[in-house]
Order: structure tokens, then C-alpha cells, then sequence
């Protein structure tokens, strides 16, 4: 590999040639060789992009930066944005705690492809922007850090979590409308229980998709507020007043979401509270997929020893030593998904418990959590969606075999023959394997025409 020399204030550094990044990011590089598949998350990248965008444009209008280098700056932004220059940020997550790394690699890139978009090559001469002095111009690396983890968090939300969730939403609640008249026996301590419909099994599932999502959309405004003005320490030392305001109005402009300022800039930099807040509304999403992925695969198990009141699509051979086997795949993948979730659940609350005086520096593992956890669930319900729930038949033979097998009709007696005579009835009815009416007669305490007129599933769901 050919070599050129970048400078910073610890000296001098070798950098690959051909890449635009320099010292700052190279010693990084090379001092945290963590893990090998935890890269800064790109969305971050794209973030910072529109951040150091929109900090030029407020610069220049405070009159600190020139037209010339707001509108070099601005260019290559928009590479950066729309992801021309992807390569050109290799750092990984496990790095310094408040981003700086990543922070002083956008600079750089932004530096040194400005450099060679207005004539120059690298390695040779000093680009005519400064990452520091320009790129990074009334900004430090702990409001821009946090800035951008608020950006690429609410903008993942609302273009990708957030629709992925109302689709599955949709189909679940689809499905509660067509099986809505579908009687079947209910079960508790997975026991059986009273009738209910497959619809309003299915309707307990829309709900809880309904306040997850509802939970979500809470989190939403205070993770609207961006720490841009706060500096080192959320006093605003070396930014012109106004510039939080100036550079949030053009981030919103620019990403089409309407952020604000952070009410108090020392909350934005020493701690994540909005990031932990919104996180939980995944977990309890994640929580409620469980839930609904277990009911689903249990109600599917079989096909003749387990419940299999429902079918589920027949995607894939589901044995490598077992002909014919088809397993719920799509909701073990979301299960384990969900899992995934809960676990960066706790290592996003620990770490936004680590802010420390005036600093998090926990702030890389935070937002790869939360990027993840977001993507994760987005691609899981899009797959749940789409090979699964919409593909679900009801098994209506096994339901009616079921529901007119099942016990706990007895119930619908209670309030006219007593709960002990009920039982009496259930028992026998089990110990002889007969049916609730044959012990109901049997034993004299109903007619076959009275039987018939109290136990009526439909009237009892």
C-alpha cells in the first residue's frame, strides 16, 4: 500500500494515499482494533453529513466562514449524504466515549475532499479547509456527537420502524376482522378455558402492536431535541449566539423533520434519557412480539400431535433428517430478534446511566444499540409480515373438535345449577371420557333441552 504523511498535534501519521480521511482518524484506526462487526453505523455518518452541512450555512451567515468554503463544505456534505463516500469512514463503535473519533473522521474527509474538489491532491499541500478551524467551526465533538445520534435515531424511527410496525398492524387486524365469527376454545395456565373467537384472539394482538407503537410516538418530541450549541460542556463557549437555533432550523429544513434545541444543553451532552425513553418503546414492542410469535407457533404445532388450530405458510423443509417437516421459522427469527432487542434494552439503560459530571461517554454503544435494535425489529415485522401472518388459514376442523370436546362449557351452568354441580359434571365427564351432556343427564340435573339452550358457545364469547 502507497502511504502519504498527514500532521496533527501529536505529529506525524502515515494514511493510505487514496483515502481521504487523516491523522486523527487513522490513529484510531489503528489504536482500537475491536470486534470486527461493529462499524460506526453508517446512518450516523449520513447524520453528520447533514450536521456539518447545516453548521456551515449558520457559520457563514454569523459571518466567521466565507461563502467559498460554506459552499465546498456544502458539497461534499451532500456526497456524504447521499452515501458517495460510504468507504471513507472505517472506524469502529468501540472507540473513545463521546464520538470524537468519528467526529474528527467526518472533518477530515470533509477537508481533504474539499482539497481535491477544488484542484488539489492529496498529500500534497494543505487542504483550503481546516477540518478544525472550519469543518468543525462552533462545534465540539460533544454536541455533535449527540446531535447526530438524535437525528439518525428519529429519522430511522419514522422511515423505518415505525411503517414496518403499522404493516404488521394492518394484516393482524385484517386477519381479527376475518376470523371474527371463528368460535374456539380459549386457554389459560395453557389449560383449556371458555370460548372465545380467533378474532378477538387476534384482536389482543392488534392492541398490543396499538400501544407500542403508541409508546413510540410519545418518545418522539424529546428525542426532537438536538444538543447543536452546547459545545464541550453545554455552555455554548466558542459558538456565536444563536447558532443553536440558526444550525437546527437548517438540519429540519434539510432532513424534513422538525427538530428544536435541547430545553437544557447539559442534560443533551451528560446523559441519553431520550435515547433510553425511546429504546424502552422498542423493548416493549419486542416484548409483544414474543407473545404474539409464541401464540402463533403453538396454535400452528403439530400437524397431528400438537394444537394446530391455525396453519401457518409452508416457507421452507423444516429438517435436515426428517422428511416432510415444516417448522415456524419466522417466528423463531422473531423471537430471537426480540431477544436481541431486550438484551441492547440493558446495555443502552447501563450505559445512559454512565454520563459522568458533564459528559456520557458511552454514546458509539448507545446509538449501534438502538440503530440496531430499530433496524432489527423493522426487517423482522416486514419478514413476519410477509411470510407468516399474511399466509394464516384457520384449521377449522381441529377448532370444532376441540370446542366440542372442551370442558370448561360447563362454565355457562354455574349461574343455574351452582359451581359444585358443574364440577361434578366436568369430572365425571373426564374421568369417563364422556360429554358434559351425557353426565349432565346422567346425573338429573339437566334435560337434554335444557343442556342444549345453556351450553351455546357462540353465546358465551
Amino acid at each position: 500500500m502507497i502511504y502519504r504523511t498527514e500532521k496533527d498535534t501529536l505529529g506525524v501519521v502515515k494514511v493510505p494515499l487514496d483515502k481521504y480521511w487523516g491523522a486523527q482518524t487513522e490513529r484510531s484506526r489503528k489504536n482500537f482494533r475491536i470486534g470486527s462487526e461493529a462499524s460506526m453505523p453508517i446512518e450516523i455518518i449520513h447524520s453528520f453529513g447533514f450536521l456539518k452541512k447545516a453548521a456551515a450555512h449558520a457559520n457563514f451567515e454569523f459571518g466567521i466562514l466565507s461563502k467559498k468554503k460554506r459552499d465546498i463544505i456544502s458539497l461534499v456534505c451532500d456526497e456524504i449524504i447521499e452515501g458517495k463516500l460510504n468507504d471513507q469512514f472505517p472506524l469502529v463503535v468501540w472507540q473513545t466515549g463521546s464520538g470524537t473519533h468519528t467526529n474528527m473522521n467526518v472533518n477530515e474527509v470533509i477537508s481533504n475532499r474539499a482539497h481535491v474538489l477544488t484542484g488539489g491532491k492529496l498529500g500534497y499541500n494543505k487542504s483550503c479547509i481546516h477540518p478544525n478551524d472550519d469543518v468543525n467551526m462552533s462545534q465540539s465533538s460533544n454536541d455533535t456527537f449527540s446531535t447526530v445520534m438524535h437525528i439518525a435515531s428519529y429519522k430511522k424511527l419514522i422511515e423505518k420502524t415505525i411503517p414496518s410496525i403499522k404493516e404488521l398492524r394492518k394484516i393482524l387486524k385484517k386477519k381479527s376482522k376475518l376470523f371474527h365469527n371463528i368460535i374456539k376454545i380459549g386457554r389459560t395456565h395453557l389449560m383449556d378455558a371458555t370460548p372465545i373467537t380467533l378474532g378477538q384472539e387476534f384482536s389482543g394482538y392488534v392492541s398490543q402492536i396499538d400501544h407500542g407503537l403508541n409508546s413510540i410516538q410519545k418518545t418522539l418530541d424529546h428525542l426532537s431535541e438536538l444538543a447543536i450549541g452546547g459545545t464541550a460542556v453545554g455552555t455554548g463557549l466558542n459558538a456565536p449566539k444563536g447558532f443553536d437555533i440558526k444550525v437546527t432550523d437548517y438540519i429540519s429544513k434539510y432532513v424534513g423533520i422538525p427538530f428544536k434545541i435541547a430545553k437544557n444543553k447539559f442534560e443533551a451532552l451528560s446523559s441519553h434519557d431520550a435515547i433510553v425513553e425511546s429504546h424502552g418503546a422498542i423493548k416493549q414492542i419486542a416484548v409483544s412480539l414474543i407473545k404474539i410469535s409464541n401464540d402463533i407457533r403453538f396454535l400452528a404445532s403439530g400437524p397431528r400431535s400438537g394444537i394446530g388450530e391455525i396453519f401457518i405458510p409452508e416457507n421452507e423443509p423444516g429438517s435436515s433428517i426428517m422428511p416432510g417437516k415444516i417448522n415456524p421459522t419466522q417466528c423463531e427469527a422473531m423471537i430471537m430478534v426480540c431477544i436481541q432487542i431486550i438484551g441492547n434494552d440493558m446495555a443502552i439503560s447501563i450505559a445512559g446511566s454512565s454520563g459522568n459530571y458533564e459528559l456520557n461517554v458511552t454514546k458509539p454503544l448507545i446509538i449501534h444499540n438502538f440503530l440496531q435494535s430499530s433496524q432489527l425489529i423493522a426487517d423482522a415485522c416486514t419478514s413476519f409480515s410477509s411470510f407468516c401472518v399474511k399466509g394464516i388459514k384457520p384449521n377449522y376442523q381441529r377448532i370444532k373438535e376441540f370446542l366440542d370436546k372442551s370442558l370448561m362449557l360447563v362454565t355457562a351452568l354455574n349461574t343455574h345449577i351452582g359451581y359444585d354441580k358443574s364440577a361434578e359434571i366436568a369430572k365425571y365427564a373426564y374421568a369417563n371420557n364422556t360429554t358434559l351432556k351425557e353426565e349432565a343427564i346422567r346425573l338429573g340435573y339437566l334435560t337434554v333441552e335444557k343442556f342444549e339452550k345453556l351450553i351455546n358457545p357462540s353465546k358465551m364469547v
